[in-house]
This record gives structure tokens, C-alpha cells and sequence, in this order.
């Protein structure tokens, strides 16, 4: 029989602090809140704009608004719906459905009514926490989703100090919905809901796109989001743990609403007892006055799109960088060279790593305080097993050779949720296919290489060049259209489109994003719109993707030799 060693020799590279495997407590996810809450009260849970809720004040106010929920008739199972930015709302509502033993559904305050609608047909949410802003698109969704009976709303700068308060009536709400602050404040119950919820139970639906590129909802259960939390604070146990309580601070600007924000600031704050310093959005101003204004950020999640502009902008540069960032880690998307190299002039601690929304976040890291080797992703977490398989004969290729991803472990989802044909597309006996092209060396570093799905990662986000097709598709004076992610130094990619155009028809880039901003999210626009006589296509209609992105890498490398020239 293999020893670990032999089965995983890549778990000589980890850490020393990081165990081979981890011994996961079997209890529900809310469970880490109450834990943190009793032996560190008086920490701060979060700090937005200045205003902090200590860990013992959200404790008891996720009890409250827990036992509120159950009130209103939320039971065991149901779905919640979190339509929220970053704010201490958001921490609080996910907690508070955990306790209520609800599922969390994850929604993009940044999502078009159709994109929203297609989530909750999907998982019908009894509730939805939203804020203002949205009311008018989330009283639309009410009338077309009869699953929804709760609307609750918040204005974000509610729980900020000085700022105001607002009201159901200054708010405007419908008689049946209710005001945030002032359901929160009739909620007097403080007794903890105990719901009996077992490892495999439901926790949250995260939504991802999927091979297809229509969004489907990730199942992940109380037990991937405990493994979650407890690898996440491991890994960076070597630096972190030597952290006193009082200065921990993690600095969280990554949506809560995607799954890395959620594991690697939400519950890792919550675990590891570290301030989460809140903002509802990148606005690198903002960012930076919000970095200067508190004393330290122990651990920053981030994606190449966001340290790009850190790292490159003056008033940052004139920090102390490596005296005020304990730990910076890049996810979501592969951070360039140039990137890397920038981090550590500037005497930032860098490291990276890969995962997926069906992972729970994690899967694969470079080591803190180990070996680094460029353009690798690093080696797998204890407890995981990774194959590279070849995707046609689906047998195990040999160490150096590229092949597909496929990943099994304690944070591999359960299902896609209500959709067991695509569970059975991408799960092979407890064997994830991940779609990401990579290979693996003989130390047991991964190195990605390609992609079999055509998603594109701009800035952090996942986006599916199908899904713009579709949109574009729609517009009468468009008879063809192929998207596909291009190199970008800033985003990682970014959008180009090229438009086949109805004959006779004349139409401008600017005309084509225009209707693309009606209909998609901002960072699903094209950025660049080519127009062509005639796009590539199979001989039973298959987008030649691959063509027209190699074209236009091809293209670039042509113009950055004649510059150098």
C-alpha cells in the first residue's frame, strides 16, 4: 500500500506549518462565527468606513436576525438570496441564513435583470436581501419569481457611524417588504438556533458558468465550506499565525458574492479572527485612502486587475509596502511575470494560487515560505488529489505532458444544483473535471497552460464568450458573431468581438456595445468590435474561437517587434 508521501509527493513542498492532512471538526459552518465570538469579543469583525462591529456584537446580531428569518417562515433548506455589495449587511446575512439552516444563494449586484432572473428561476430563493439601489429591478423580479415571499432592504451606509440611518417610509418600500435596520432592531430573540444540519447538507449555491456558458449554481456543503476555511487559514499559518490577534486585518475589496472573496476574506476573517476592512468596490482612491487610514492589512486576496493598479500608482508606491501588507495572494486569474517581479521591488510578500467556484475557492497553491517557480500555480492542498488526463482517451497522462485538470478532495462541490446532467458531465466519481489544460513536474508543480472551455477571465471575472454571442445575436443589423478573450496587461484579457453584419447593413462599434450595455453586465461589454465579411466556422457551424484569438496574439507579437524595431 502507497504511503501519503508516495501518493501526494508533492506534500513535501508545503509549508512547514501546514499538516498533510487536517483532522475538520464535523460541524456546520456557523458554527466559526460563534467559536471566534466567544474567545475573541472584543476584536473587531469588521470596519467599514471607519465604523467597527466587534465579533461579539455581530454574533449576537446574526442570533437575532437568524431567528428573525425562521419568524418570517424561513426553514431548514430554503433558499436566501444575497443581491448585497461589501458591507458589514453582507457578513451579517450570511451568517444568519448559515444559522437559520437556510441555503446561501450568491447574486451579482452587478448582474442585468435577465442574468439575475435566470440565477433565481433556478434555485427559488424565498428571500432576498438587496439595498436600495436595486429596488426597482428586484420589485420586477417579484412579480416574475413566485418563489420569492421575503424582500428585505438596506441602504450600505446604514451600519456607518454619522452617516444617517434611513427608514422603510424614506426608503420608499412596498408595504409587504422590509426595512433592514428596522427588522434587525425587532428581532429580540437571542437564543441560538441550533438547526441539525449534517456534512453533507447544502450551504451554499454559488453560481459558475459551467462548460456551456450558461450559469449554473456550484452545491457546496457545510463540509466544503469547514475544509475551505480550515486550508485557507492554514496555508498562510507560517506568516500569519505569528500575527497577534489585535493587528489581524484582512482587506477585503473582493466581491463577497464570488467564492473567493467569501473563503479568503468572509471566513477566513471569521476563523482566523482578522478584521474584515470592507469596501463595496475596487476605486483605487478609495482603496488607497482606506489602506493608509488603518495601521496594517495582515492578508490581501486579490486579483492581477487590482494590484496592477496598486502597485503602479504613486501614492502607493510612497508607502512602506512591505511594512504595511503582511501576506498578498493573487487569485481568479494568472498574474503576469512583470506583475510578480513589481510585487517584490516593492517588498510585498507575493504568492498565488488557483481554484474554482466548484472548489470551494481552493485546489492548488504556491507555498508562502516554500519554493516559487514561475508561471506555476504551485502544488495541491492536503487532502487533495489531482490528475492530469488526457480528455479523450481519459487515462492519466505521463509527468510533463499537458492534460486536463481533474481534482478530488474535501472542498470538491456536492452537484450543480437541480441539474444532474451537467453534474454528470463535469463529476466522475467524486473526480472534478476542471476544463483548465495543464501539467505537472516532477516536484508536483502545476503549470496551466490553456483552457478546454472558452471562458475568459478579464479582470478577475469569469466570462463566457457565449453568453455575448447570444446578446449580440439579438441585434437585427447582426447576421454572425464570434467572441474571444485577448491578451491584456492590465485585465489578464479582455473582450474583442468580431460582427459578421446582415447584408446591406452598416453598423458602428459604438452602436454594438451600446446594445450590449442594455443586456449585459459592464464587464461583459466587448472592449474591441471587428466587423468581417465572413468568420470561421466548422463545416456543421462550430465557432472557431481558437483561429481568431491565435490571429490576433499573432497580430500583437507582430506590433511589439515593430515598436522595438
Amino acid at each position: 500500500m502507497l504511503s501519503l508521501l508516495e501518493k501526494r509527493p508533492w506534500l513535501r513542498h508545503l509549508d512547514y506549518k501546514f499538516p498533510w492532512t487536517i483532522n475538520y471538526p464535523n460541524i456546520p459552518a456557523y458554527q466559526i462565527l460563534r467559536d471566534t465570538a466567544n474567545v475573541h469579543p472584543d476584536k473587531a469583525c469588521t470596519y467599514f468606513y471607519g465604523t467597527e462591529i466587534t465579533f461579539w456584537e455581530m454574533y449576537l446580531m446574526v442570533v437575532r436576525f437568524a431567528n428573525g428569518l425562521i419568524d418570517l417562515g424561513v426553514e431548514i433548506g430554503d433558499r436566501v438570496g444575497i443581491l448585497l455589495p461589501n458591507c458589514p449587511q453582507f457578513v451579517l446575512t450570511f451568517c444568519s441564513a448559515l444559522n437559520a439552516g437556510a441555503i446561501v444563494v450568491n447574486l451579482n449586484p452587478q448582474h442585468t435583470y435577465g442574468e439575475l432572473k435566470h440565477c433565481i428561476d433556478i434555485t427559488e430563493p424565498k428571500a432576498i436581501i438587496t439595498f436600495d439601489a436595486l429596488m426597482p429591478m428586484v420589485q420586477k423580479l417579484t412579480q416574475e419569481c413566485p418563489s420569492i415571499k421575503i424582500v428585505m432592504v438596506t441602504k450600505i451606509t446604514d451600519f456607518v457611524n454619522g452617516a444617517g440611518v434611513s427608514t422603510k417610509e424614506s426608503l420608499g418600500l412596498p408595504e409587504n417588504w422590509h426595512h433592514f435596520s428596522e427588522f434587525l432592531d425587532s428581532c429580540a430573540n437571542k437564543i441560538p438556533p441550533r438547526p441539525d444540519l449534517k456534512k453533507d447538507d447544502p450551504a451554499l449555491i454559488q453560481f459558475t458558468g459551467g462548460t456551456t456558458g450558461t450559469p449554473k449554481g456550484a452545491t457546496l456543503t457545510q463540509g466544503n465550506l469547514v475544509a475551505a476555511t480550515f486550508q485557507v487559514v492554514m496555508a498562510g499559518a507560517s506568516i500569519l499565525d505569528s500575527v497577534q490577534i489585535e493587528r489581524r486585518r484582512v482587506f477585503t475589496v473582493l466581491p463577497l458574492f464570488h467564492v473567493y472573496g467569501e473563503i479568503c476574506c468572509l471566513m477566513y476573517g471569521l476563523h482566523a479572527a482578522a478584521t474584515m476592512v470592507l469596501l463595496p468596490r475596487f476605486e483605487i482612491e478609495e482603496v488607497i485612502s482606506t489602506i493608509e487610514a488603518v495601521p496594517e492589512i495582515t492578508f490581501w486576496p486579490a486579483v492581477p486587475t487590482m494590484l496592477t493598479a496598486f502597485l503602479n500608482h504613486p501614492r502607493a508606491q510612497a508607502m512602506d509596502l512591505g511594512k504595511k501588507f503582511g501576506f498578498v495572494n493573487n487569485g481568479a486569474a494568472p498574474a503576469p511575470l512583470e506583475l510578480i517581479e513589481k510585487a517584490k521591488d516593492l517588498n510585498v510578500y507575493f504568492s498565488e494560487g488557483w481554484g474554482m467556484s466548484e472548489t470551494t475557492s481552493l485546489g492548488i497553491s504556491n507555498p508562502v515560505m516554500g519554493v516559487k517557480k514561475p508561471l506555476s500555480i504551485g502544488v495541491p492542498y492536503p487532502d487533495n488529489d489531482i490528475r492530469i488526463v488526457d480528455p479523450d482517451t481519459l487515462e492519466d497522462v505521463k509527468q510533463g505532458e499537458r492534460g486536463e485538470i481533474w481534482i478530488k478532495g474535501p472542498t470538491v462541490m456536492k452537484e450543480y444544483w437541480n441539474n444532474p446532467e451537467e453534474t454528470a458531465n463535469q463529476m466522475r466519481d467524486g473526480w472534478l473535471r476542471t476544463g483548465d489544460v495543464a501539467y505537472q513536474d516532477e516536484d508536483g508543480y502545476v503549470f496551466i497552460v490553456d483552457r478546454t472551455k472558452d471562458m475568459i477571465i478579464a479582470g478577475g471575472f469569469n466570462i463566457y464568450p457565449r453568453d455575448i454571442d447570444e446578446v449580440l445575436f439579438k441585434h437585427p443589423k447582426v447576421k454572425d458573431v464570434i467572441t474571444v478573450g485577448i491578451p491584456d496587461e492590465y485585465r489578464g484579457e479582455t473582450i474583442k468581438s468580431f460582427v459578421q453584419l446582415a447584408a446591406g447593413q452598416t453598423a458602428t462599434e459604438e452602436e454594438l456595445r451600446n446594445f450590449c450595455r442594455e443586456h449585459l453586465a459592464a464587464y461583459k461589454v466587448p472592449r474591441y468590435i471587428e466587423f468581417r465579411e465572413e468568420l470561421p466556422r466548422t463545416a456543421v457551424g462550430k465557432a472557431l474561437r481558437r483561429l481568431l484569438r491565435d490571429e490576433e496574439i499573432a497580430k500583437m507579437k507582430e506590433q511589439g517587434e515593430q515598436k522595438t524595431e
